[in-house]
């Protein structure tokens, strides 16, 4: 018996012992997740098996008998909210002393957060890490039948599992992992330590999965991985991501595809050309460069400097009509001066960003960074932080402001009030426009006719 026919009869034998547990023919189970786009899909396969046990999905923590939270280890402030949305748990598991409280993801592949889960939240039935994720349903079994609680965490047996159930979250965007860990090992990345080392899905498995979603009516498509650029490394076929990039963006059909994340070392002029040459692959590079001073660069291990970063840049620029470039930034890394801060800032002027992600540096336990000299205060480094705030949305207002007038076709995402929906074009710019449900999940032209520094409000056509 496989890996997986085994779990397939974990969850044979949860269909017939969840219902007598829960004195329900469909208990109901509640996933919360926290990070990225990754523990998104991730959530998805966890919900997906929970479905094949028979178990409905809630959005409501207090109506469920199984919780579990999918959990995010790159920045301490995931980590308290967390910790803080598990110890609101205990009164719930109180009045119902049946109800499964589990904790899952990245945070969990950390020993010593692991450890204090384990210790200060007794209540807490079921903790297992990103790398035993296809064997939710044998841990849960054990959980359910012995009553004993379960840790299982620090093993990779590097494979990976394809087949397993999905519940995708929605009916028109979706995720579709290409690659699982990073390589890389940044300083101040805790990563490589909880997701553990690339390894890419073959190239065939991904386009079956992607011509599915399009058949299904899936209009936006983002390929995942933690470095897309590195695609292909230790599969069989040949591969690369331009090419598995430009093979998915020739599968028939009217949707776009989009991909994160884009390390700079690797980004490729061939890259480039490929979104340039084809329509349907989204003109949105989310390209992290983290730092614009060359010292903290080396540093960081980027691999990269200002000059290898605009380089790629200044060519996708020269090829990309109507291109946006989003970024990661990171602000007080151990060491940074404020002289080093203003090249973060020239950088950013010079690119002229869509919209940036931007974090003042957060100690990671492990990481070679937290033990760096790190002589500048916080309060120092939220002043740099506002400064830098300020200069982005002076450049977003003017990109805003250039907007009013033109037409573009858009992807109708959601309501945000009666009568006003929120639509994103392909270079993932929000448009807000008056208009009726039933255009969600559709393709429109809406023509933007105010600016309201980065919001945008426009009309379809």
């Amino acid at each position: 018996m496989d890996e997986l026919q085994k779990q397939a009869h974990y969850t044979d034998l949860l269909r017939d012992i969840l219902p007598l547990r829960y004195g329900n023919a469909h208990p109901k189970a509640h996933v919360r997740t926290y990070g990225c786009q990754q523990n998104v899909a991730d959530s998805e396969k966890i919900k997906g098996m929970l479905e094949s046990m028979g178990c409905t999905l809630t959005e409501e923590a207090e109506e469920a008998d199984i919780i579990l939270f999918n959990t995010c280890a790159v920045r301490e402030h995931a980590e308290d909210r967390v910790f803080g949305n598990v110890g609101e748990l205990k009164a719930l598991k109180r009045k119902k002393p049946s109800l499964l409280i589990g904790l899952c993801g990245c945070m969990m592949e950390q020993k010593h957060i692991a450890d204090r889960i384990y210790k200060s939240f007794p209540y807490v039935g079921l903790v297992f890490g990103t790398h035993v994720i296809h064997r939710f349903p044998e841990m849960l079994y054990h959980a359910v039948t012995t009553g004993k609680r379960l840790v299982e965490r620090g093993y990779d047996d590097g494979q990976i599992y394809e087949g397993i159930p999905m519940h995708r979250d929605g009916s028109f965007k979706g995720w579709l992992s290409i690659m699982y860990g990073c390589d890389n090992f940044c300083t101040y990345c805790i990563v490589p330590h909880v997701r553990g080392r690339e390894r890419s899905r073959q190239p065939s498995i991904v386009l079956e999965e992607a011509k599915a979603m399009v058949q299904a009516g899936y209009k936006d498509i983002t390929l995942l991985g933690q470095n897309v650029n590195s695609y292909g490394k230790g599969i069989s076929e040949t591969a690369s991501f331009p090419s598995l990039l430009k093979s998915v963006s020739e599968i028939d059909g009217d949707f776009w595809v989009r991909f994160m994340t884009s390390h700079p070392k690797d980004a490729s002029k061939e890259l480039i050309d490929v979104i340039a040459e084809n329509p349907k692959i989204c003109n949105h590079i989310h390209l992290p460069f983290q730092s614009g001073s060359d010292r903290i660069l080396k540093q960081m291990n980027r691999h990269y400097d200002k000059a290898k970063y605009m380089e790629i840049v200044n060519y996708a620029k020269s090829k990309i009509p109507d291109l946006a470039l989003t970024s990661d930034v990171i602000v007080g890394f151990p060491g940074e001066t404020y002289e080093d801060f203003q090249q973060t800032l020239d950088l950013i002027r010079e690119v002229g960003f869509t919209s940036l992600f931007t974090f003042i540096y957060s100690p990671r336990v492990g990481t070679p960074a937290a033990k760096m000299d790190d002589p500048v205060p916080y309060e120092e480094k939220s002043r740099w932080f506002s400064e830098l705030l300020k200069v982005q949305e002076e450049i977003a207002a003017k990109r805003c402001a250039d907007m009013v007038g033109k037409t573009y076709r858009v992807l109708v995402e959601e309501q945000k009030k009666e009568g006003i929906l929120c639509a994103r074009t392909q270079n993932h710019i929000v448009v807000e426009a008056a208009g009726t449900s039933d255009l969600i999940g559709t393709f429109q032209q809406v023509e933007v006719t105010e600016a309201r520094n980065w919001i945008l409000r426009g009309k379809f056509l």
